[in-house]
């Protein structure tokens, strides 16, 4: 697959255009394609573009939805925080969301006090969250919530087979990408067509997840559409439902014994 392209629309930030390059081995280019996908680094942030009708893809955790979820979001009564495991937990887990994505999950739980370490094999998706990092560590409202959240660029199944005893996380947090079947609500989610499309789907979700059963300490927890189907293999050991999602809870204890 040909590495998505980064132009600097922003002739001041050449050298920041450089760094993600360099990074995340993208190829800089000079001027603006005329097709296909691309990421353009502007006055304000990353983002993903295509030639069409949906707006930019970019990661966020200062404005818009993340600082509404920041400020009213339910703290630990939200359906992830409780999947997670922190409702009336006494430590907080460390967390690795091996499919880290835009970091949207990511970031309510480091918003919560977890330690968050967000795996992404999509140099596309870490450059997004990088960017996005780099922005919430310059926020006084968010510097601290970004200090818990680190980044790597890897493919999260060899990633955690390769943890030392002492790096396991308590929890492994898992949003596998499938291939969209509902024309419908394709059509409403156009911004993401591009992102889903550049990122591909998650075709090794059966190998995913026995990694991450392996890895983690305490749980795991697979992000699900509230009517799609389970990981194929390990049968979960809870389900916690949601009006739009649903949370597929693998308890390590449980699975020993099971």
């Amino acid at each position: 697959m040909t590495a998505t392209p980064l132009y600097c629309a922003e002739p001041a930030r050449l050298d920041a255009a450089r760094r993600l390059c360099e990074r995340f081995s993208l190829p800089l280019i000079k001027q603006r394609p005329a097709d296909g996908y691309w990421l353009e680094l502007g006055s304000e942030r990353l983002e993903l573009l295509t030639t069409g009708k949906h707006g930019a893809v970019y990661a966020e955790f200062v404005d818009g939805a993340a600082r509404h979820r920041r400020e009213q979001g339910g703290g630990r009564g939200q359906p992830v925080a409780k999947a997670v495991g922190l409702r009336g937990a006494r430590d907080l887990p460390h967390v690795v969301d091996a499919t880290a994505g835009l970091g949207r999950d990511s970031f309510v739980l480091a918003t919560l006090g977890c330690r968050v370490t967000m795996v992404e094999r999509s140099p596309v998706a870490a450059a997004l969250l990088a960017d996005a990092l780099e922005r919430a560590e310059r926020d006084e409202t968010t510097r601290d919530i970004a200090a818990r959240m680190t980044l790597v660029l890897a493919n999260s199944r060899d990633w955690l087979a390769g943890l030392a005893e002492a790096q396991r996380p308590d929890v492994v947090f898992v949003d596998p990408m499938f291939p969209d079947t509902d024309k419908k609500s394709a059509a409403a989610k156009k911004d993401m067509q591009a992102f889903q499309h550049v990122i591909g789907d998650d075709m090794d979700s059966a190998e995913l997840l026995a990694a991450a059963i392996a890895a983690a300490k305490v749980r795991v927890v697979v992000k699900r559409p509230r009517l799609g189907a389970a990981i194929a293999g390990v049968k979960p050991s809870a389900v916690l439902d949601g009006k739009s999602t649903r949370f597929d809870l693998y308890v390590i204890k449980a699975l020993a014994s099971g």
